[in-house]
């Protein structure tokens, strides 16, 4: 049997827009000869649609639209994503449910296990959990188990996957298996993160080996807000080979033959994922993530500040990727602190992508203010006040180009600044969406020198001086931080895996450096607080997944 894959970027809550999606691949489908197509988790309604789902006019308006796009599977069966009632009188009101619809009409729904409730998932909140009632859909004779995201991980560090508040060690493919099916299907909001990739395909291939079906798995792709998408959607052989791998990042169609499954050669014999490979796949996640959230919030114009460093260069160049070069006007705010270099390496970048560029000096703004405050700050030296005070300025202007020209604000902040609360509220911390957030200072050397990897985009020199925010004479970011490649290694072991002081200095950290990054961690929390949304690249990104209480006591 011939059965389609659709990959599809979806836009929560637009349904007309998703059910076209949707009827014009089911059209494709049949033109192609297949008998089966299947869509990813929640595709109908997009995903995560969050307290949506607490609105009967969202639920009801996603009920409609399967039934019709029901209408269109005719002579063809689809597989969609979608909320459903659950009927019963115990329980969340709604199932996370896949629907098998065919013969112009939903043949029946099948729910969701495991529900994730960590880091950025909060389904339990939503979702009743199936009442582990397990059966198979059977199409030409072909015996499909059809599950959803976690329910086939089956891999506790993974998903830790709780429902009604009980851990399920009994996993629902345990219960699938032994009713023999021939092809496991598996729909999919799985989102983007670097750093368990190599994890969720090993862990994904071994419960392939283990059970011994085939899977065919389709992935969402695009950007919701922070949230990032990669699609990958693949088939696995029984024996954990990986015979189709759709495009990442990007829409893809593709039709296998079911019975061709295991003749098919694998295209991908290694689950190690190079550094360089990782680079531009973060690099493709962020352009990725700027074009969806300009485009699903119906905005096509961007700005930010470009400084000559490193932060703002990276950010306008993925900017210039992901829109319209002309739809982009930036604003370079030199001080009596910015070197010449900076100037002319903003400039040079600015002319190199084609946008346009103004030149504004807060001297005599900065100085307006200092004046202003004189009779209060008598007999006080300068000091990081008046450094905020440049930062602050230089956010007003901004936001004065974002109001008057209908441009959004592209905040250039990377991890490591944000981690450790190293930048100014209501100034460099100014934006519409964080670009960088979730990408530590290494790394966004590796993006530039990823984004150079042809031709020089961005200057060398920008790439090549010592990170300074420029705020007072001969600054430079190692005044007040450590060296990032000693400072982004605790940071990632404190965030991402979450050891403590004592297990990150075990590693061979200085002790006294790691009690005081952490500090700086855990007090700067009300920063972050106010921040703008992230694109979430890591496993744990800053935001939503990330709940930390903002008056503690740490230790």
């Amino acid at each position: 049997m011939k059965v389609a894959l659709s990959q599809q970027n979806y836009t929560i809550g637009h349904f007309d827009l998703n059910a076209e999606k949707i009827i014009t691949s089911i059209k494709r489908a049949k033109a192609e000869g297949a008998r089966l197509i299947v869509f990813s988790e929640l595709s109908v309604c997009g995903y995560p649609p969050h307290d949506l789902l607490t609105h009967k006019y969202f639920v009801e308006k996603s009920l409609a639209t399967v039934n019709q796009i029901a209408l269109h599977c005719t002579d063809i069966y689809a597989i969609v994503g979608a909320p459903s009632m659950n009927r019963n009188s115990t329980g969340k009101l709604l199932f996370n449910s896949a629907y098998l619809l065919g013969e112009g009409k939903v043949i029946t729904t099948y729910h969701k296990t495991l529900l994730p409730d960590y880091d950025i998932f909060d389904e339990y909140r939503y979702f009743e959990p199936n009442p582990s009632i397990y059966r198979l859909a059977e199409i030409d004779g072909l015996k499909l188990a059809i599950t959803i995201c976690e329910d086939i991980w089956d891999d506790q560090p993974i998903t830790s996957a709780f429902a009604r508040g009980k851990l399920y060690r009994d996993a629902p493919m345990n219960h699938l298996s032994k009713l023999n099916p021939d092809v496991v299907i598996n729909i999919s909001a799985s989102p983007f993160s670097y750093n368990i990739e190599e994890r969720r395909l090993e862990v994904f291939r071994n419960n392939v080996v283990r059970y011994s079906k085939p899977v065919i798995y389709v992935n969402q792709v695009g950007g919701n807000a922070d949230l990032l998408f990669d699609g990958g959607s693949m088939v696995v052989n029984a024996k954990g080979g990986i015979v189709l791998k759709m495009k990442s990042f990007e829409e893809d169609f593709r039709v296998i033959e079911t019975n061709a499954i295991h003749d098919e050669p694998p295209v991908e014999a290694q689950t190690h994922i190079p550094d360089r490979s990782r680079i531009e796949r973060i690099h493709n996640a962020l352009a990725m993530g700027i074009r969806d959230y300009f485009g699903k919030l119906g905005f096509t114009r961007a700005t930010l500040g470009l400084s000559g460093g490193i932060d703002s260069a990276v950010v306008l160049a993925l900017a210039a990727q992901a829109l319209d070069v002309n739809n982009m006007r930036v604003l370079l705010m030199p001080s009596l602190y910015s070197s010449p270099h900076s100037i002319d390496d903003a400039v040079a970048l600015a002319k190199k992508l084609g946008v346009k560029y103004d030149i504004v000096s807060i001297q005599p703004i900065f100085e307006s203010f200092k004046s202003q405050l004189k009779a209060i700050f008598v007999d006080k030296p300068e000091d990081i006040t008046e450094e905020n005070i440049q930062a602050r300025i230089r956010g007003t202007l901004l936001m004065a180009i974002s109001n008057k020209f209908g441009h959004l604000l592209l905040n250039t902040s990377n991890k490591s600044e944000a981690a450790v609360g190293y930048g100014t509220l209501y100034g460099d911390m100014c934006g519409a969406l964080s670009v960088l957030g979730d990408v530590y200072k290494t790394d966004v050397y590796q993006l530039a020198s990823y984004i150079n990897r042809n031709e020089e985009v961005i200057p060398i020199n920008t790439i090549q001086k010592p990170p300074s925010a420029e705020l007072r004479p001969n600054q430079k970011d190692s005044d007040s931080l450590p060296p990032y490649e000693i400072l982004d290694p605790i940071l990632f072991a404190y965030i991402e895996q979450g050891l403590s002081a004592e297990e990150i200095a075990m590693l061979g950290f200085d002790s006294t450096t790691v009690n005081r990054t952490i500090r700086l961690v855990n007090i700067n929390e009300f920063k972050r607080y106010q921040s703008p949304p992230i694109l979430r690249v890591s496993s744990k990104s800053f935001g939503y997944g990330r709940k930390m209480p903002l008056v503690a006591k740490w230790s």
